[in-house]
């Protein structure tokens, strides 16, 4: 939703952009990691060029 990480990883998977969305909620909630992987796809993203 704020750098397309989510539409992307949609795109790459079988999964919907929402239940992406919900598991990188979940994750902030209960481990705190949700950021860290968030953050690590959007660079993922950004450098393979699409």
């Amino acid at each position: 939703m704020l750098l397309g990480v989510c539409e992307w990883l949609a795109t790459k998977t079988s999964f919907t952009a929402k239940n992406i969305r919900i598991f990188f909620v979940l994750l902030v909630l209960l481990a705190g990691t949700g950021v860290a992987l968030y953050l690590i796809l959007w660079l993922v993203k950004v450098f393979s060029g699409e």
